[in-house]
């Protein structure tokens, strides 16, 4: 028995680790995965049990660089912290891990709870410092080899992608010949759908266009599986607005062999775990580009034109995220426009006959499932009259001239950069010079010299011409400079900017344009008290201004008659009639909330609802109809009949209104001997007081 293990370590489990880097290793190099489960004879051997003995295989197939995927490594690290593991059997240090850092945290455990590792060169002690340093060794060795692995293969893939031969999944509409050349796919049928796309998208200039070509024509679109059983062959589907990008922005169809398109990005994630994820290169960034490598169902021109085509149309890109390209619409503040509650941009509905009247909304939180309503809904003219007439007003000859001088001041910073870049120009031609000079200087026979010497030459007059170029870029990237008849036509524009903005001749669509070469963005934000709009313009120049907009009344408060008309109808109303009140009104010049003249029904309307008591006009001595029913004990009838006879005393105001009775006593006692003496009355009565119980 190995002196190293102690009768402490036996009465742990051991833990036996394997592990294959992928799954075609362990179908394929069973000899290795035998060799790793042969661990455990060893294991017997040294003094462990059988029945402690645990194996832990349930990695096979995963790389080591990291921990993160492999469930059976991060279990043996949490035995080992937790001191239930006597010794770590693996069959070398790269099976473990091929990464220092946790290699170094699986020894640093094993050190504080007295762990072993045993491989199958000896047994290892990571408490005693020789172990812990050879072990720290065979660790940093394993990270090396995988780096050197890598190193070779990717050279190797660089190396052959360099000269177009690296062979990789082709895109629907390219297959490869006998020879391993890039050519059409036989099937004409695919070809056919290809070159429709690719038509469509010119016609239209939009990918939705071309989907919706595609729908309308009731075509389907090709695309190839490259995995399972259905390998190779090709599904024809519906065509999808992300197929189409997919397409249009793949090099392939342009005739270029193009290598280094995506680039795996490390991140770490919430969890701590590190993920890589494919992250799509700029065109400066690929590492492989051969044009003309193929046929083409475009050229390399279209190709070109057709990405800025496509960035143009973006409406979430860096530069674009709120603008997105001009259209038409009454809606001139369109893409410019940002909610000031959830940083949105606002949307543009057309509502009303026709689509007249346009309005903002923004409908995130809605369409998220967030809220059942709208963050803001606005109409257009309310924000667009008053961001116009700012527009107007700020574009004045003098700030025109300002701004020229702005373009002067401009210019001369230029002019500034272009110095720098002429005496750059200037250092990298006097060290091509140089380079020249010493390769004449030397002996031709010394061809060891003379070549170094030639390399340098040439690398010098490659950075000549480099910095010579991209100034020529710089130049044409960055001008900003105007001719004097330009600045001119520019101080002429503020005067005729207002008369210009007016005409009938004048698109929406171009207003719309004028206005985003003018504003960056414009935050509305809707305040509850006071009832209003603050519009935060954040002008091109960089400048940021607030623009208080009062939000109208709703029409419902609108047509709601004012505080003074009720307190006046209420005051008038202790002593004048609704009829009286109005022609009042009427008399005064006071008009209706509709603007109209008042009539009685308004009157009675205003009492009603803000409930307004009419006058009290029926004298003392005088009694309702109700009255003289219970005190004659007759019918309402009886009663009206009364009336109708004149047999009692009866006024009212108008028609509808009630009436009020005058029965002095000698009229009391005449209908006190009616109503004794008439048995029709007193059968009439004597109903009513049935009805009435």
């Amino acid at each position: 028995m190995n002196s190293k293990i102690q009768k402490f370590h036996l009465q742990k489990p051991a833990y036996i680790y394997l592990r294959q880097s992928s799954m075609n290793q362990v179908r394929h190099n069973q000899e290795s995965t035998e060799r790793q489960y042969a661990l455990r004879d060893k294991a017997i051997a040294l003094g462990w049990p059988a029945n402690m003995i645990h194996i832990l295989d349930g990695d096979l197939g995963l790389s080591g660089s990291h921990a993160a995927l492999r469930k059976d490594f991060q279990s043996l690290v949490a035995l080992v912290s937790m001191s239930k593991a006597g010794a770590v059997f693996a069959l070398e240090a790269s099976r473990l891990s091929r990464s220092c850092t946790d290699w170094h945290r699986l020894l640093e455990l094993c050190t504080f709870t007295s762990t072993l590792i045993i491989d199958e060169d000896g047994c290892y002690n990571p408490s005693d410092f020789n172990d812990q340093l050879l072990l720290g060794i065979k660790g940093t060795m394993s990270q090396a080899e995988l780096h050197f692995l890598r190193v070779r293969l990717q050279g190797g893939k660089l190396n052959k992608a360099k000269k177009g031969e690296l062979r990789r999944p082709l895109p629907v509409g390219y297959v490869y010949d006998d020879e391993d050349k890039i050519v059409f796919d036989p099937d004409m049928q695919v070809q056919h759908a290809l070159r429709f796309l690719f038509d469509s998208f010119r016609l239209t200039g939009s990918a939705y266009g071309v989907v919706h070509k595609f729908s309308k024509e009731g075509l389907d679109f090709p695309k190839r599986s490259y995995g399972g059983v259905w390998k190779g062959k090709l599904i024809w589907g519906r065509l999808t607005e992300n197929r189409v990008l997919g397409v249009l922005k793949n090099p392939t169809y342009a005739g270029a062999y193009v290598h280094g398109r995506y680039q795996s990005i490390k991140e770490i994630g919430s969890d701590g775990t590190f993920r890589s994820t494919a992250k799509r290169m700029p065109m400066s960034s690929w590492t492989v580009l051969i044009n003309d490598h193929h046929e083409g169902y475009i050229t390399w021109r279209e190709y070109i034109d057709n990405q800025k085509n496509i960035e143009s149309n973006r409406t979430n890109g860096e530069e674009t995220i709120l603008k997105g390209p001009a259209r038409e619409g009454l809606a001139l503040l369109q893409g410019l426009l940002l909610c000031g509650c959830c940083g949105r941009r606002l949307t543009v509905r057309y509502k009303g006959n026709g689509g007249i009247y346009p309005t903002y909304e923004c409908n995130w939180k809605r369409r998220e499932g967030l809220s059942t309503g709208s963050c803001m809904h606005l109409r257009s003219d309310l924000i667009d009259t008053p961001v116009i007439n700012r527009v107007l007003e700020v574009i004045k000859p003098k700030q025109i001239e300002a701004a020229v001088k702005a373009l002067e001041e401009i210019e001369r910073r230029e002019e500034a950069v272009d110095n720098q870049w002429r005496m750059q120009i200037e250092r990298a031609e006097y060290e091509a010079n140089l380079a020249q000079r010493r390769y004449e200087a030397v002996d031709p026979d010394n061809r060891l010299v003379a070549g170094t010497l030639e390399k340098r030459w040439n690398e010098a007059l490659l950075k000549f011409e480099e910095v010579r170029h991209k100034f020529d870029e710089h130049k044409q990237k960055n001008r900003i400079s105007a001719t004097e008849n330009q600045k001119a036509q520019i101080l002429k524009l503020a005067h005729n900017l207002p008369k210009l903005w007016k005409a009938h001749s004048t698109s929406a669509k171009d207003r719309k344009r004028i206005l985003r070469l003018i504003i960056k963005d414009i935050t509305v934000e809707k305040l509850a008290e006071p009832k209003q709009i603050v519009l935060h313009i954040r002008w091109q120049g960089g400048a940021i201004e607030d623009i208080p907009v009062e939000i109208p009344a709703k029409y419902s408060d609108q047509i709601r008659y004012g505080d003074q008309i009720i307190a006046r109808v209420r005051e008038l109303s202790q002593n004048y009639t609704d009829a009286q009140i109005a022609n009042l009104f009427n008399e005064e010049g006071l008009k209706s909330a509709k603007s109209k003249r008042f009539t009685i029904s308004m009157i009675k309307w205003i009492r009603y609802k803000h409930g307004i008591l009419g006058p009290v006009l029926k004298r003392a001595d005088e009694l309702t109809v109700n009255q003289v029913m219970d005190r004659f004990t007759v019918s309402r009838y009886v009663v009206y009949h009364w009336i109708e006879r004149k047999i009692i005393t009866a006024r009212r105001l108008n028609h509808g209104s009630p009436y009020w009775i005058s029965i002095d006593p000698q009229k009391e006692k005449e209908l006190t001997e009616l109503v004794k003496n008439s048995t029709k009355i007193q059968d009439q009565s004597n109903q009513h007081s049935k009805t009435k119980q």
